[in-house]
């Protein structure tokens, strides 16, 4: 069994949704000898997330964007968390939602995912500064 791990610093994102699937292909080229295994991507935050989803469109990931904003609305009055902004609190709520995590098979050498999926870096903050990736991947 091979075990690889690699933290990755990612640019400073307009909040929103991004494609980030070379990003993470390309901070750990090991995944390349491995034939059959795992690779979990893991965001060190609390006000972004990852996912999976459409990796052709941009709409969709437009689409993500205005329904998280209407499901998880700023300026709530009932939210008692707001140091840091309008912001603050539905971030925390909608990385919840999504989750801080995605696990993709690897097989022969590639990440297994389907044609039209990538990896989603689910950005909640107005500013919220460079994310931090811990990208593993074990395998034979």
């Amino acid at each position: 069994m091979k075990i690889y791990q690699q933290t990755i610093q990612l640019r400073e994102r307009r909040r929103g949704f991004h494609l980030i699937t070379n990003e993470v292909v390309h901070a750990l080229p090991e995944i390349a000898g491995i034939q059959t295994g795992i690779c979990q991507v893991f965001i060190q935050h609390t006000s972004a997330s990852l996912t999976i989803n459409e990796n052709a469109d941009p709409t969709v990931r437009q689409d993500f964007e205005m329904y998280f904003n209407k499901v998880v609305p700023e300026n709530d009055p009932d939210y008692r968390h707001d140091d840091e902004g309008p912001d603050d609190m539905p971030a925390h709520l909608k990385a919840a939602m999504l989750g801080s995590s995605v696990t993709i098979p690897i097989a022969g050498g590639r990440l297994a995912l389907g044609m039209w999926q990538g990896i989603y870096l689910c950005e909640h903050r107005n500013y919220g500064g460079g994310r931090k990736l811990v990208v593993t991947a074990w395998g034979v």
